[in-house]
């Protein structure tokens, strides 16, 4: 069987760091090719060179027979070449129907957009994939995963013969999930060759023909998704064994923390429960469930209407993130691009950005200090960078996550929200922040986990309390729980309705 595009001894460095090395990669048609590795091996630089974006130092491209070098993105995309990339790559200014044909529209007389032809496109792109907006919708309106779907549908519309898919349902609800899946069936039936990358191992097995494996830059090996089990594609992503990857630290609980009773404000509704030293607790629940809302009113980021809150046994109440910062309240944000990180600044700015109070005396900040603690949480959290200067945008994912947790830790916050903390994580690295928020738990910090990965929640946490439409509808020991009794609170079943 004959690749539609083969890439081949591919090499690329950039200051301080060899991100690939002799790597290579074949798409075949009509099959859909999982490209797997932890963070840091290369997948995301691979595609750019692919593309365009990144040029290689050396190797080959070969695409339908002939050799070729992409100068950009726009010469690739023409070739036949689609991309869906990580980071959503959207003007938020601009309706969906624009951003999905935006430098492509179809014109009338005189050179004039043709909007209705643009807004008729546009919804047959958006009926295919099942999203019920409107192609006037702002894109700046829509959710994380409303905005993911439109980044697809605007890959889909070049008619592409390969789609590259980086970590496409990150942030899809199941039910966009299952909707992107059909897509990728219809396509594969149509010929296309599809790579897909993602750190969701039972998507892999589910949807992928054959499966790539790059480690530290180099190509490791391709396998068909038949001949591989999980345990054996771990072992080959990471090089070694990983037992346990939920390590549970069991503990009794310290004195209470933190008491919510009847909290209300924008999507949460009459939320109570309780934290303590030492204890991990999780809340699941569908995407829009309220969880992040709920994070975001403790944390000061949105008003409550309504409730009472104590910290270490005094009301609280903050009006600001500042208040809650300094009331001993650090929030982990979902959207570690968006609300966590400063992708222009370097990795020792971006860690001790909201700790610099603990670096200052008087107006002068004590550059040394700063950079001792950065150096100390780089060690203590295997942060792969070749050094604290480093701009934070050159860093994986899964190293930007690790900073963006060791950015709220260096505030010594008393309670500890952590809101999605492993996305688009591979699982290596999951493993090493679970562990590292064990070692949190163990110093007696008070934990709260949000989390849609229901075997993560299940895995890590002592207690589980479900959210569904801003309430919550079922509280469990981790120990004890289930996913399908997650799923049916999820869902807004009650346990009394469960046990009924």
């Amino acid at each position: 069987m004959n690749p539609i595009l083969s890439l081949s001894g591919i090499d690329k460095a950039f200051p301080g760091v060899k991100a690939l090395d002799q790597a290579g990669l074949n798409v075949y048609s009509g099959q859909v090719m999982a490209l797997m590795g932890e963070n840091g091996a290369g997948k995301s630089t691979l595609m750019k060179v692919l593309t365009g974006i990144y040029q290689a130092d050396a190797g080959t491209i070969e695409y339908r027979g002939q050799h070729c070098h992409f100068k950009g993105p726009r010469e690739s995309q023409e070739a036949g070449i689609g991309i869906i990339h990580q980071e959503l790559n959207l003007l938020p200014h601009l309706t969906i129907a624009e951003n999905i044909f935006l430098g492509r529209e179809p014109t009338a007389a005189l050179g004039r957009i043709n909007w209705r032809k643009l807004y008729a496109d546009a919804q047959a792109l958006l009926d295919r994939l099942q999203i019920k907006h409107s192609p006037k919708t702002r894109v700046g309106d829509l959710s994380i995963g409303a905005q993911q779907m439109v980044e697809i549908a605007k890959a889909l519309s070049f008619n592409a013969d390969v789609i590259i898919m980086d970590e496409p349902t990150d942030a899809l609800t199941d039910t966009e999930t299952r909707a992107l899946f059909r897509v990728i069936e219809e396509l594969r039936q149509d010929g296309c060759g599809i790579v897909y990358i993602s750190h969701r191992l039972a998507e892999i097995f589910e949807i992928c023909d054959r499966i790539t494996v790059l480690r530290d830059g180099k190509w490791i090996g391709e396998k068909a998704v038949a001949e591989i089990d999980e345990d054996t594609l771990i072992e080959m992503m990471v090089g070694r064994r990983l037992d346990e990857q939920y390590p549970r630290l069991v503990q009794p609980a310290g004195k209470e923390v933190l008491r919510v009773e009847k909290l209300s404000g924008p999507g949460v509704s009459d939320v109570s429960f309780t934290l303590h030293e030492g204890e991990i607790v999780g809340f699941s629940g569908l995407m829009g469930a309220g969880r992040t809302e709920l994070a975001r009113i403790l944390y000061g980021a949105v008003p409550r209407t309504g409730g009472r809150t104590q910290l270490a046994g005094q009301p609280y109440r903050a009006g600001t993130p500042h208040q809650g910062l300094n009331a001993g309240i650090a929030y982990i944000s979902e959207d570690r691009k968006g609300d966590g990180l400063v992708l222009g600044l370097s990795v020792l700015a971006n860690m001790s950005l909201s700790a610099l109070g603990e670096f200052s005396k008087g107006p002068q900040l004590l550059h040394g200090a700063e950079r001792e603690v950065v150096d100390e949480f780089i060690g203590l959290f295997n942060i792969k960078t070749p050094g604290r200067e480093q701009l934070i945008g050159h860093l994986s994912g899964g190293n930007q996550q690790k900073v963006a947790i060791a950015k709220g830790l260096m505030t010594h916050p008393r309670v500890l929200i952590l809101d999605e903390p492993t996305r688009g994580v591979d699982v290596g690295a999951k493993k090493e922040i679970y562990q590292l928020i064990n070692r949190f738990k163990q110093q007696g910090m008070a934990i709260l986990l949000l989390s849609s990965d229901m075997p993560e929640v299940l895995g890590i946490s002592d207690r589980i309390l479900v959210m569904h439409e801003g309430r919550v509808t079922g509280e469990f020991k981790a120990a004890e729980a289930t996913q399908e009794q997650l799923l049916a609170a999820a869902v807004g079943q009650t346990q009394q309705e469960e046990k009924a």
